[in-house]
């Protein structure tokens, strides 16, 4: 996983089915969802799925940040 204490993984569960969003810390104490997806059979489904995401949400932010 990523180094950044910017963004961050959370998975939840609820009835069975999971659910894997990726955070970004607005401020020290508010965070946001930045990208999310449900219905996940289990829960290394959803951590393999919000691994490849966030590894592409940071190549994406950083080639942006690159450019200007």
């Amino acid at each position: 996983m990523s180094n950044s204490k910017k963004f961050d993984i959370n998975l939840i569960e609820d009835n069975g089915s999971w659910t894997a969003q990726i955070t970004r810390r607005k401020t020290a104490k508010q965070t946001i969802v930045s990208k999310s997806q449900d219905g996940f059979a289990s829960e290394s489904d959803a951590q393999s799925w919000a691994e490849e995401q966030l590894k592409e949400f940071l190549q994406t932010i950083a080639a942006r940040n690159k450019r200007r």
